[in-house]
């Protein structure tokens, strides 16, 4: 078994629905891990529909499909973003890989593993739905981020993706981030109704993570292409988001020294 100096944490981010802000909350995540001195590698993982290069403003003339049909190393695909922050960027409008088999899956991981290991921790922003290739990462990441709003269908929908998950991936461990609230009380209650529901009907219950509030610095930064964290380092969002950083920090730290002994990426 291939070990992981670094102790790289891997991360699922998840959302049951679209227009609920993961991609820009796990690039900022990302900002904030790497502005505490540890290495952060974003990984798009819509991989026939890229969106966090646009995003934060990248061109990326290697994306993960040339792993696949190119003999090229991994590194070139790496994307500079920020000081210890790195982008692996998905392709756009190639659908045939979304439905990678096994042996494609087992060949990707392959030429990933030597430079995801270099990371103190590795995002996997996903895609909506959940084909094979979707569950085969939320299986193999040793952590799982659901991300929804107050709305009841995005709360619906977050419930599904967790039964799904649940079901077909024997998954049973849920952090779960509730954005574009007014206050902790609305994030507290939307994750009370989601956890209520999961234990209720699927016998299990979910952890919650934290909250970021509602602010329309997060749409300018999209709009600009930037990061929250550099346009509006102050604002309710960012302060937020800084403080979920630090307890994916402290949980990255509890994990120790058990990360060491397995890689970044298991059984994908």
């Amino acid at each position: 078994m291939q070990t992981n100096p670094n102790g790289t944490l891997s991360i699922a981010v998840f959302s049951g629905k679209g227009g609920v802000g993961k991609s820009s909350l796990s690039a900022n995540l990302g900002f904030c891990l790497s502005e505490s001195g540890l290495r952060c590698l974003l990984m798009d993982c819509d991989l026939g529909l890229a969106n966090l290069d646009i995003l934060l403003g990248i061109s990326s003339e290697a994306t993960i499909q040339d792993l696949l049909v190119r003999d090229i190393a991994a590194q070139r695909l790496v994307q500079p973003v920020a000081p210890n922050l790195d982008l692996l960027p998905a392709a756009s409008g190639v659908p045939e890989l979304v439905e990678m088999d096994e042996d494609q899956r087992g060949l990707l991981l392959k030429k990933l593993e030597p430079i995801i290991s270099d990371y103190a921790f590795l995002i996997l922003d996903m895609a909506a739905g959940l084909n094979p290739t979707l569950l085969a990462m939320a299986r193999a990441a040793a952590k799982r981020i659901v991300v929804l709003t107050p709305e009841p269908t995005s709360l619906t929908d977050a419930y599904a993706v967790i039964k799904v998950l649940s079901a077909k991936a024997d998954i049973h461990d849920f952090l779960i981030l509730v954005n574009q609230v007014a206050n902790r009380e609305e994030a507290q209650t939307t994750h009370r109704r989601l956890d209520a529901a999961v234990e209720k009907f699927l016998g299990f219950k979910t952890h919650y993570l934290g909250m970021v509030r509602s602010d329309p610095n997060m749409g300018k930064a999209v709009a600009k292409q930037q990061a929250l964290m550099r346009i509006a380092p102050k604002s309710p969002a960012a302060e937020d988001i800084r403080v979920l950083a630090e307890r994916l920090q402290s949980l990255r730290a509890a994990l120790m020294p058990g990360l060491l002994d397995k890689p970044a990426l298991a059984n994908f």
